[in-house]
């Protein structure tokens, strides 16, 4: 009789805590909330060319734009841009005034740490910009140069990751964004800028600017999309959807559109 009311009880017992454990266990309810909203807010440096700048008409468009378009058209929700600060980008997700950081986002380990990425959908590197009219050729030749790069932004983790190449440099100063940076830089304000190539390739063929971009790069990377660590569900969502777009072609034709070639890498 003693043993069996044992039993009954540690079988009571063991019940009350699996109940509480999966009373008391978080559901990821990312994807629901968005498709209950309606609405996704992609969160974006807006002066970020081709990927997500305000054209002559202050409109933001991009090559990430019009992925971004695509893939929520096809999950049947909107899609809202968020211009933020891009050295506070990680509060802006993790507050939730943003659903995912969608603008030429790297991929780093330190990043990973907080945020949960997609599969990489484009190469980058991280390149060195100076004025054709110097005698600036090689990444050695900046040895007490002024060197100017965007605040929170991979050129700086680049630069951080080279301590030799940093450590030679006179001065380093930083931006708010890239293309200030550029602008100081055709001013004489600076002897050289770092930051994304695929960005500064852009810039000197669309501006036809008197740049160049030196051979030798700093750092090798990928851009991702960047999501909350607990929401899973959402950016599968969208990794999928990207998939799908790499292989019925779509996602090829946004690149062609911008970059004049298909340089896009998921699912590769």
């Amino acid at each position: 009789m003693k043993k069996s009311l044992v039993f009954v009880l540690t079988l009571t017992l063991i019940s009350v805590f699996l109940f509480a454990g999966c009373s008391t266990a978080k559901k990821d309810t990312s994807w629901e909330d968005v498709k209950k909203k309606g609405v996704f807010v992609l969160g974006l440096d807006d002066s970020f060319p081709p990927m997500g700048f305000r054209d002559e008409n202050g409109q933001i468009v991009g090559f990430d734009i019009d992925v971004a378009k695509e893939v929520c058209s096809r999950l049947d929700i909107e899609l809202k841009l968020q211009p933020i600060n891009w050295d506070a980008k990680e509060q802006e997700l993790n507050t939730k005034n943003i659903d995912c950081i969608w603008n030429g986002l790297t991929i780093t380990p330190e990043r990973q740490k907080n945020i949960l990425f997609t599969k990489a959908y484009m190469d980058n590197r991280q390149v060195v910009i100076v004025r054709a009219d110097s005698d600036l050729t090689s990444l050695s030749a900046l040895s007490g140069k002024t060197l100017g790069l965007q605040a929170g932004s991979s050129a700086k983790d680049a630069l951080n990751s080279a301590p030799d190449f940093a450590a030679s440099l006179g001065n380093v100063i930083e931006f708010d964004e890239n293309m200030t940076a550029l602008m100081d830089l055709e001013l004489g304000g600076l002897d050289a800028v770092l930051m994304d190539e695929i960005v500064a390739r852009y810039y000197i063929q669309q501006k036809d600017k008197n740049f160049i971009v030196l051979d030798e790069a700093l750092a090798s990377e990928e851009y991702g999309i960047g999501f909350r660590q607990s929401d899973q569900e959402l950016m599968e969502k969208f990794q999928d959807t990207l998939i799908a777009m790499a292989k019925d072609g779509t996602l090829a034709a946004i690149s062609e559109k911008w970059f004049g070639e298909d340089i896009t890498v998921i699912d590769r």
